[in-house]
């Protein structure tokens, strides 16, 4: 497994962004995203990780990165759960690493586009047990969010900031809207913003995420 990239900031580090990209891509994806930010957000580090190269299955099964298998599109996403759970014991352990080493997990982000953000919403909700910052969903959905699912009260104050192009024909809007209104429903402090744009990420939107976290690394 590669290690992930680490953009380490120029001040002492006291928050961190774990970064996930999406299918097909790679950790460097979103490393200018990520400068762009940390040149406001100085003492915040980035990590980004890098999912593991594997068979996709409605990509003709070639092989290329991805946090899960997609065995197909409708009605609804099926996926490998297996996989999307090793990938979210992966993003367990980059919590763990980054907290370890001397951050509070109250300022421990993740965010994740697509696929990535899936991923996040399934380890932030389902999976870790402690305290995080927030998180940020970019044009994503989540597989794993159903009605008989029972949340955990103490996610409530976990902010979220969901953010999706209304031409996204991909992931499509209606998916990232679901997964608001599933959180929202359970009271989790949870923020809808919505671009004209497709399956991609616009200046302005980085601009808003950078305001967000500047607004909650205030508190």
């Amino acid at each position: 497994m590669s290690e992930p990239l680490i953009l380490q900031p120029t001040l002492s580090a006291d928050a961190c962004v774990i970064w996930l990209h999406g299918l097909g891509a790679d950790r460097y994806d979103f490393l200018p995203v990520a400068e762009a930010l940390q040149a406001q957000l100085r003492s915040t580090r980035f990590v980004l990780p890098q999912a593991p190269t594997q068979a996709v299955t409605i990509n003709g099964g070639w092989a290329m990165p991805s946090w899960y298998d997609i065995l197909a599109m409708s009605p609804a996403r099926a996926i490998n759960r297996d996989q999307l759970e090793a990938s979210a014991q992966q993003v367990i352990g980059l919590i763990e690493a980054q907290r370890d080493s001397g951050i509070d997990p109250a300022r421990i982000f993740l965010a994740g586009f697509s696929q990535g953000g899936a991923v996040v919403l399934h380890s932030a909700f389902l999976r870790w047990q402690g305290p995080l910052g927030g998180v940020l969903a970019l044009s994503t959905y989540a597989p794993t969010f159903s009605d008989e699912l029972q949340l955990d009260p103490s996610k409530q104050q976990l902010p979220v900031y969901c953010l999706h192009g209304s031409q996204d024909d991909v992931v499509l809007p209606s998916m990232g809207r679901a997964a608001h209104d599933w959180l929202a429903e359970r009271g989790v402090n949870v923020a809808w913003q919505e671009y004209p744009m497709a399956h991609e990420v616009l200046p302005q939107e980085i601009r808003d995420i950078g305001l967000w976290l500047g607004t909650q690394l205030a508190r």
